[in-house]
């Protein structure tokens, strides 16, 4: 399979990725929200992760990504053994 592009934002609690998504329906920036909240390394590059193979990812976060659009974020939290994610696909 070819290599996605993502970035996301990684938190413990359902509510925390709930109050982001929020945030992010007012107009915040996803990158700024995953520079202060996410608990991933990505953070300090505002949740890019770079161009990757969904093979490499948790099995629910690549579903995930795979059915966005380019320029899309998710518009639930996605869970996996890591917390809540909130994803937006770049390419």
């Amino acid at each position: 399979m070819n290599k996605i592009k993502v970035s996301h934002i990684l938190v413990e609690k359902e509510f925390e990725a709930q109050d982001l998504l929020r945030a992010l329906s007012e107009g915040k920036s996803f990158e700024d929200l995953a520079m202060k909240y996410s608990k991933c390394p990505s953070a300090k590059a505002g949740g890019d992760l770079g161009e990757i193979s969904p093979s490499r990812l948790d099995e629910d976060f690549a579903d995930a990504a795979l059915a966005l659009k380019t320029g899309e974020t998710s518009q639930k939290p996605v869970r996996t053994r890591f917390g809540y994610h909130l994803i937006k696909r770049i390419a």
